[in-house]
């Protein structure tokens, strides 16, 4: 999976990426969603940090107005004031209503847009909590950024989890999505 930006040779990354992810601040560029996901590939739709949950269903048609029916949705939280974003856990159930599986950024939500000045920051130590609630919720697909040494990444590193951590959030994530989803989800039977 990697993020195409506007200026991407996108036919040139199709070709050796198995997902397309488009940035969340373009999700309203309608030319640019179509054009990535003409290309055929799975498509990764983040949803903007300005955008509503419900507004995505807008979103996905126009993507799927091209033919293309692999479309994920992917939240990673809303701006709320200055420098700092939240993770509503009802925008997850809110967009099923796509008809997509829904994926969780676990790590971008933990951003803190601009909070170092001339950087984005980051609070890592919130990761497991927002990932394992997302989990409960119900999501189809996680995505995470992970380095060995978060303070050396070149980008992101303050939201980055130490990739020596992964591999136990990843056991518990795995054991609460398969209780989780043993279950069913109650919400859809009110």
């Amino acid at each position: 999976l990697t993020d195409v930006h506007e200026d991407t040779p996108l036919n040139e990354v199709a070709a050796v990426v198995d997902v397309l992810q488009t940035p969340a601040f373009l999700c309203r560029q309608t030319n640019f969603i179509q054009n990535v996901a003409r290309q055929g590939r799975p498509v990764n739709i983040k949803k903007g940090q300005f955008l509503a949950p419900w507004d995505m269903v807008n979103v996905v048609e126009k993507a799927r107005t091209v033919g293309n029916e692999q479309i994920m949705v992917c939240e990673r939280g809303v701006s709320f004031g200055y420098n700092n974003l939240v993770s509503d856990m009802r925008a997850l159930m809110v967009m099923r209503q796509t008809g997509c599986p829904v994926v969780f950024d676990a790590t971008h939500s933990v951003q803190l847009p601009g909070g170092q000045g001339k950087a984005s920051g980051g609070q890592r130590e919130f990761v497991p909590l927002l990932a394992r609630a997302a989990v409960a919720a119900g999501v189809s697909g996680l995505f995470m950024e992970t380095h060995p040494v978060p303070e050396q990444a070149l980008s992101d590193g303050p939201n980055a989890w130490p990739l020596g951590l992964m591999r136990p959030l990843l056991e518990t994530l795995l054991e609460l999505d398969t209780t989780v989803k043993r279950t069913g989800f109650l919400e859809a039977t009110v």
